[in-house]
């Protein structure tokens, strides 16, 4: 399996445990976590070769992040260090129908101070063959984004695919920057798109609706826009309450639309993360295998994570192919 390339901050998260609010707790856990990583710490449990890039603070909490991304296997050595702290968030995790509740502290953050000439993204890709970017590094920083724009950049030079998931947050872009014009940009070098309706509907500037038929049009026009995505893939979530989501996925490759069916997950242990795990579970599969089985497997895999504390799914390849041959019970297994 050729070797992976993530970008993106890493946070640290703090919660109380199980359902309580902060103001019940008197004790905290903590995860690392972030979009990208997460992404790729579940691809290093598939058996991937993973590399991620970052800034993170140069002190013991740095040092234990970092330790945290060796346990998994994941390369470290383009992590650059920085004096500021690391960025951190803070969840309420709801039941029922209280809905989880995220605050944010990384405005000053470590990864905040990244600048394209602190990533030598020559030697960086030296071994990469497939390159995943989403839209919270553009989102965060100038520096974020103009350092994304030159290792893709590089990495399109060297024929690398790139997976974009754009994940629009409107709140995060506050340096300036236009999300539209940032992510069109970025977008230009992508070929596969990890995405929906939304998202395209923000890149294009259209009103898309959510059927079948709007998707697979909505996807055609983003590949006239964009020539080099190749292929179109969107988790979807129905929410029955916040511990019971339904979970499905549909793609568009240019040829034929297919759906998966619903995978019901009803007693969520923590949903953080898991549109990573979809993206981890199809980098993996479309490595391995056709795009039904990848996004079958992708689909699996995110609702795997459902029943992960933290922010990464610890899933195996076994255990989410174990999904996709119905084995969803959750029969001891002896």
């Amino acid at each position: 399996m050729s070797q992976i390339i993530t970008f993106g901050e890493v946070l640290m998260r703090l919660s109380p445990e199980g359902n309580k609010k902060f103001i019940q707790a008197n004790l905290l856990e903590f995860y690392f976590g972030g979009t990208e990583v997460n992404v790729g710490i579940s691809i290093a449990n598939f058996g991937g070769d993973v590399k991620h890039i970052s800034c993170i603070s140069d002190d013991f909490v740095g040092d234990t992040a970092i330790s945290y991304l060796r346990k998994f296997g994941v390369d470290t050595s383009a992590i650059v260090r920085s004096q500021r702290p690391l960025g951190v968030y803070f969840l309420e995790v709801g039941a029922v129908m209280r809905p989880s509740t995220i605050s944010y502290n990384r405005s000053h953050s470590s990864f905040s101070e990244i600048q394209p000439s602190m990533v030598n993204w020559e030697k960086s890709l030296e071994d990469g063959k497939w390159f995943h970017w989403t839209g919270i590094t553009p989102a965060l920083c100038k520096g974020g984004y103009e350092t994304l724009k030159e290792g893709l950049i590089f990495a399109k030079k060297k024929g690398m695919i790139i997976s974009a998931d754009p994940t629009y947050r409107k709140g995060l872009w506050k340096y300036g920057q236009n999300p539209k014009e940032a992510l069109v940009d970025l977008l230009n070098y992508s070929t596969i798109f990890i995405g929906g309706i939304d998202e395209i509907n923000e890149v294009l500037d259209t009103k898309f609706g959510y059927s079948n038929e709007d998707f697979i049009e909505a996807s055609q026009q983003l590949m006239l826009k964009f020539p080099s995505i190749e292929k179109v893939f969107e988790k979807i979530r129905t929410a029955v309450n916040s511990s019971w989501n339904k979970i499905r996925a549909r793609m568009w490759n240019g040829k034929e639309f297919r759906e998966t069916k619903d995978l019901d997950i009803t007693h969520i242990i923590d949903r953080i993360g898991t549109g990573d795990a979809f993206a981890a579970g199809l980098i993996y599969g479309l490595q391995h295998y056709d795009d039904v089985k990848s996004m079958e497997f992708a689909s699996a895999a995110s609702a795997l994570k459902h029943t992960y504390e933290g922010d990464v799914n610890f899933s195996s390849v076994n255990e989410v192919l174990g999904i996709l041959e119905g084995n969803i019970t959750g029969r001891l297994n002896r």
